[in-house]
């Protein structure tokens, strides 16, 4: 498994989230918000694919250790909670760049912009994240 591979899988789960993300209303009803506004089937099928298959392959791998948080970002999409599946995948590329860091894995450039551009992505999906709201939660 390389780099590559481990991006290939934060972006095919990055994907899903924002298609998730562009269905979800702007304003979520209070009577909602304990229980979330699931997913699709298939959608969580999708999802759980991507994870299923990285888990398969990061066996005995530098990357095992990304694992859990891919494992805590389904758990979290299948029951509707986008801020709970965005945050393990931040969390994964911080890891990816530890990795990178110490020189436990190698990434080139095209590597590193992914990860950039991913990063980018998902802050895009976080709530409070819209141009409207520039300003807000500053006081006055």
């Amino acid at each position: 498994m390389q780099t590559t591979d481990v991006l290939d899988a934060i972006g095919g789960l990055t994907s899903q989230l924002k298609s998730y993300a562009a269905k979800l209303p702007a304003i979520v009803q209070l009577t909602v918000v304990p229980t979330g506004i699931k997913p699709k089937p298939e959608a969580v099928d999708d999802y759980e694919a991507i994870v299923s298959r990285f888990r398969t392959q990061s066996a005995g791998t530098a990357y095992r250790g990304l694992n859990d948080s891919f494992v805590e970002s389904l758990e979290a999409f299948e029951v509707g909670k986008l801020l709970g599946s965005v945050q393990p995948l931040l969390a994964a590329l911080d890891h990816l760049e530890r990795m990178q860091r110490d020189k436990e894995i190698t990434a080139d450039h095209t590597d590193a912009r992914r990860i950039v551009e991913y990063r980018a992505g998902l802050h895009k999906i976080l709530p409070g994240n819209k141009p409207e709201l520039d300003g807000a939660g500053r006081g006055m």
